[in-house]
């Protein structure tokens, strides 16, 4: 049973030494009558994204993987469950959560970012969930949830407390860091539309565009590019879904069914049944962010981030 909930966010610009390598930091307040997850709980879906930090001040969330990625990546399952840390690697795949009330902050890698803090392949947690106490990938995060939230919600205290701990990994070196940047800004470029044309905006050979998406991207490069063309069409749809799917679909999908062959892979569902559901908390997160952003969706940052002014933390939202 889902019920009305309220959500409130924030997203807030990293410091300038930062904003190279994630796409935002956000705090988000979720309450839900009864609190959850449970009977007094909302479900929504996690659209295709790079990787991500999720971090919670209780264990109100289980999210839902489509992949059991097994021991190779520490136990990445179908769900995840009883923490306060859960974190995914790049996805091509929407992942189902629910959600009881709750506070969250949220930290969005770039593949850049991923480079330099993860220092696993992306690839080896591509469309993976896991707990990020105990994953070996993630673990050395743990620290970040464990001092970060108090009985009394100080959310300056919070967001100084996250950008400190990030800092202290900042020495570590990045590998091909100029491919990465150029393969993430034609990857962005609507104007880019065969692999062939991201290779020669990469200056590298296919085979190390290759290489180097699956390491810090996650995915082959057309699989990344459809991606992209996909989520345009997914953000346009979300921000006014009055469009209905034909006019949200991008101009480089060649006819409808093209698109609702990529909406099943990408979603696992059809569009219908996409815009039959409710969205309780994704709804409030897209329109804030493209407000705040100029973007609607992680996916569609560019290699230097978001825009989004310095935080306020005045939190925005809304009811659903």
């Amino acid at each position: 049973m889902s019920h009305p909930c309220h959500v409130r966010v924030e997203f807030c610009q990293p410091p300038a030494d930062l904003a190279r390598y994630f796409t935002t930091f956000y705090l988000a307040e979720i309450t839900v009558p009864e609190g959850g997850p449970g009977d007094g709980a909302v479900s929504d879906y996690l659209h295709p994204e790079w990787g991500n930090l999720r971090l919670l001040s209780n264990n109100a969330v289980q999210a839902e993987s489509e992949i059991d990625a097994g021991p190779a990546n520490g136990g990445a399952g179908r769900i995840i469950s009883n923490t306060n840390f859960i974190a995914t690697g790049p996805s091509a795949r929407a992942v189902r959560f629910t959600v009881g009330t709750t506070r969250l902050w949220g930290i969005g890698f770039l593949p850049l970012g991923w480079a330099k803090f993860v220092r696993v392949p992306a690839g080896d947690l591509a469309n993976a969930v896991v707990d990020g106490n105990s994953h070996p990938a993630m673990a050395s995060f743990a620290p970040l949830v464990a001092g970060l939230f108090d009985a009394q919600p100080d959310p300056s205290r919070e967001l100084t407390w996250i950008i400190a701990g990030l800092r202290a990994r900042m020495a570590e070196p990045v590998i091909d860091e100029t491919r990465i940047l150029a393969i993430h800004a034609a990857l962005v470029d609507p104007d880019v539309v065969t692999v062939a044309e991201l290779v020669e905006r990469s200056g590298a050979s296919p085979r190390t565009v290759e290489r180097v998406c699956y390491r810090d991207f996650g995915f082959p490069p057309k699989l990344l590019m459809r991606r992209q063309r996909f989520m345009r069409s997914l953000s346009q749809f979300m921000l006014d879904p009055l469009l209905k799917w034909i006019g949200a679909i991008d101009s480089q999908y060649h006819d409808q069914a093209q698109f609702v062959r990529d909406f099943r892979q990408f979603m696992g569902m059809t569009p219908r049944q996409y815009g039959g559901m409710a969205h309780p908390v994704l709804d409030v997160f897209v329109r804030e962010r493209m407000r705040l952003a100029g973007s609607a969706v992680q996916a569609l940052d560019s290699p230097r981030g978001s825009s989004i002014a310095p935080p306020s933390i005045s939190l925005a939202g809304g009811s659903i």
